[in-house]
């Protein structure tokens, strides 16, 4: 109800008398009409309001006192009352509408506050203005009040289920008694369970182990974070209790567990829920709950904290009987692998094992060194297929078994042979893949097998990863059920300072992607890890085994030879170029050419560089192998470049005369013209063509004369 433009009228409509002395009356009359009705006639023209005795103790005014206009009656809302009933009105006039119907607050005598529904129909004339209202006015406070209680009560209720929802899907993807933690400390577990901190506690034999804390919970104090079943204090009363106990303020909490009187001024909470977690009649714990605005914990409040302390304990059950799995697997699989790999002289060598996180799903994956006789030793990596005990079980045998045929001295492709047919004779259905190499540092060699498994990859000195051709036959214990125990053996020359890797395909394989991907994922993490091989593990591990996640398993085996750099004053370098490899030609000039430079000898760089190529050529060109190039300083007598190429071929080359149109046979010329030195000796199962560039060495000088007699 509203004023109008025009000025009210001066016409008073007849009222009811009614003496000051009844004042005192009104209030009770006023209760009297509770959820009473009253009705109104507002005259727009003549700014008048008729309102009958209920509708005015409705309102809360005396009937005697009012004075028919509507300034009187919207005088007694508060603003925002007043303004809303204005916007209300006005909308419903202005646009055209024939009633409106709104709820407005009134406040009432005795400090009260009446919720008040008005009903109006909006008279018109003919030409549509309005010049009348007519409505009914009540008391809507019951109704308004149930229905606020009930929406009220839905928006608990809606918390509550959320709360219970968003913890038990935080909690379905926990695995282990760690994630179970990390869901309820980590970002918005505190917001799921709706409260302001926790403490969790484990029973560990007679013992009471705190292991998560978040926000400013009671057990934050250092000295209450594992301790004995002490019923002083509150999380281990409710363990021997059974029983949960709801706090609802300090003082409380004192006067139950006096002992914690000298820590009330630290807490910055005002009610506790303390509750067991249970699980199949099981005591593993308590779960304490802190909320900083105190609560008196009504009904639904303490089924929901028992609720949530149920869905923890099941949680943790399920994790903590995953864990007691886990460590059996892994065990059992630990006990199985080399306890200790011995050192090595001449090189390094390391090995990592990640076990996949999923219960007693174990894989097969295996390593092992092996010592051999004549200072050589063995390497292997191998996988058995499966993943459970089943799959370790096997790879034990399998690798003693292996281990056994490669100590008596057998060639690397006896040993995978005799340890297929080991496999097939278990009567088992499982195959393995493997890959094992029979390592002589002394001089490099390195002879290469596999079974289904992948090839090994070769670190060379200035960084860069080759994947060398590495035949192979079919994987251990199919091959022998197929009949063919083929294993053909490559050769490959480790030189200083390179580094070969052996892995199992946990390593490389992601779920959805092409294992080429995680092949060349890998050559680039080798390419770009340090040099050492423990430290080059570490960053395989912690940059593949993560990436890819913990689905399966992962062995590695990293060997480095010892680098040769020489001295300062007599450097040297090695380098190995595979004939497969189309840009080692290449790549070895260029890497020729930069150390003269880097040694300051660049002015025999080109001579250098001629005679690698064509001492490399010859290589690639007469043998059925790669070369081995070593590039060294010699100080004395006469400081001179040293350049030595060594391939496994037992044919020496010949001086020819090649004629005018011969497209061969200059390389030895080319030797005697541009080295000052130069010569062929045996190197093992082949040889070495070396030559020397630089300055004469100087003259001899003559022999002092002999002393006169």
């Amino acid at each position: 109800m509203t004023d109008h433009d025009r000025q009210p009228s001066t016409a008073v409509p007849p009222r009811l008398l009614i003496e000051k002395s009844h004042t005192s009356e009104i209030a009770t009359a006023q209760r009297l009409a509770m959820n009473r009705t009253g009705s109104f006639e507002w005259d727009l023209d003549a700014q008048t309001l008729d309102i009958d005795e209920a509708g005015l103790l409705v309102f809360g005014l005396d009937p005697m006192t009012f004075d028919s206009r509507p300034k009187t009656l919207v005088a007694r809302l508060e603003p925002a009352e007043r303004a809303r009933l204005h916007m209300a009105i006005d909308e419903a006039i202005k646009g055209g509408r024939t009633s409106y119907s709104v709820h407005i607050r009134v406040p009432l005598d005795d400090g009260a506050t009446q919720w008040t529904h008005i009903q109006a129909r909006i008279l018109r004339s003919d030409d549509g203005r309005a010049h009348r209202v007519i409505g009914v006015v009540r008391d809507a406070t019951a109704e308004v009040t149930h229905s606020a209680f009930v929406l009220d009560l839905e928006k608990r209720r809606q918390r509550q289920t959320s709360i219970v929802e968003r913890t038990t899907s935080a909690l379905s993807r926990a695995v282990t008694v760690d994630d179970v933690t990390a869901a309820l400390t980590g970002p918005g577990g505190l917001a799921r369970l709706g409260a302001d901190g926790l403490s969790l506690g484990l029973i560990e034999n007679t013992t009471l182990n705190v292991i998560a804390l978040s926000g400013d919970p009671l057990e934050a104090i250092d000295e209450l974070g594992s301790a004995g079943l002490d019923r002083r204090y509150p999380l281990a009363d409710t363990i021997l209790s059974g029983r949960p106990r709801f706090i609802t303020s300090v003082a409380e909490l004192i006067d139950r567990y006096p002992v914690l009187a000298p820590c009330a001024e630290r807490l910055e909470f005002r009610a506790a829920a303390y509750l067991p977690l249970v699980a199949q009649a099981r005591s593993l714990g308590t779960l304490a709950l802190f909320y900083r605005e105190s609560t008196a914990f009504n009904a639904d409040e303490r089924n929901l904290c028992l609720g949530l302390a149920a869905i923890v304990a099941q949680s943790l059950q399920r994790a903590t009987l995953f864990d007691e799995e886990r460590e059996f697997a892994t065990g059992l699989q630990s006990a199985m692998l080399p306890r200790r790999i011995q050192e090595i002289e001449g090189g390094e060598i390391a090995v990592r094992y990640h076990a996949a996180w999923s219960g007693r799903q174990v894989g097969g994956d295996w390593y092992d060194v092996i010592p051999l006789p004549m200072d050589r030793f063995g390497i292997v990596v191998g996988d058995v297929q499966g993943h459970d005990t089943h799959a370790a079980a096997i790879m034990g045998q399998l690798r003693i078994a292996l281990r056994a045929y490669a100590g008596e001295g057998h060639a690397p492709s006896t040993v995978l042979a005799r340890a297929s047919r080991f496999l097939a004779e278990l009567d088992t259905d499982r195959f393995a893949t493997c890959t094992y190499a029979q390592v002589d540092l002394a001089s490099g060699t390195v002879r290469v097998v596999r079974a289904g498994h992948f090839g090994p990859l070769i670190r060379h000195v200035d960084g860069r990863v080759g994947s060398p051709q590495v035949r192979g036959g079919l994987p251990l214990g199919i091959s022998t059920d197929f009949g063919d125990e083929e294993f053909p053996e490559t050769r490959l020359d480790l030189v200083p300072g390179e580094t070969i890797v052996l892995y199992t395909d946990g390593l490389v394989e992601e779920p959805g992607v092409d294992v080429d991907t995680g092949v060349q994922a890998l050559i680039n993490e080798v390419g770009t890890g340090p040099a050492g091989a423990q430290a080059l593990a570490d960053h395989l591990s912690d940059r593949l085994w993560e990436r890819w996640g913990s689905g399966d398993d992962v062995a590695l085996l990293v060997l480095r030879r010892s680098p040769d750099p020489g001295s300062p004053r007599a450097p040297r370098l090695h380098q190995y170029v595979h004939q497969a490899d189309p840009e080692g030609l290449s790549d070895a000039r260029i890497i020729v050419r930069q150390a003269l430079t880097d040694w300051d000898m660049a002015e025999f760089a080109d001579d250098a560089e001629l005679v690698t190529g064509e001492l490399l050529v010859n290589v690639l060109l007469h043998t059925e192998g790669g070369a081995v190039l070593t590039l060294e300083v010699l100080p004395e007598p006469v400081r001179r470049v040293r350049l030595s190429v060594q391939d496994r071929s037992s044919a020496w080359p010949r001086r020819r005369t090649p004629g005018e149109t011969a497209t061969s046979g200059r390389g030895l010329l080319l030797l005697d013209a541009v080295a000052a030195r130069w010569g062929i000796e045996p190197r093992g199962e082949g040889k070495a063509v070396w030559c020397e560039i630089g300055p004469p060495a100087p003259p001899t000088p003559p022999p002092p004369p002999a002393e006169q007699v």
